[in-house]
């Protein structure tokens, strides 16, 4: 039976496509819906995993993410 893991995606609207970032492996990818998006992420991360060696995965690996929001000033 396959281990999982959680991880983080982030996924936002760019032109006519959506970008996902899984920050803690520094992967992305993109879809035409925020659903597609997320199913391509999981996809590139899951053939990362299946294909990288266990050094590229520890270097790569982010155990930390802080995901948060900030109100700065404008203008």
């Amino acid at each position: 039976m396959a281990r999982t893991m959680q991880l983080t995606a982030i996924i936002e609207r760019e032109a006519a496509e959506y970008v996902s970032i899984c920050p803690e492996l520094d992967i992305a990818s993109q879809g035409a819906t925020i659903e597609k998006a997320r199913d391509n992420l999981q996809e590139a991360i899951e053939l990362f995993f299946e294909t990288a060696d266990s050094s590229e995965i520890a270097t790569r690996l982010h155990d930390e993410v802080f995901v948060t929001r900030l109100e700065v000033a404008v203008g």
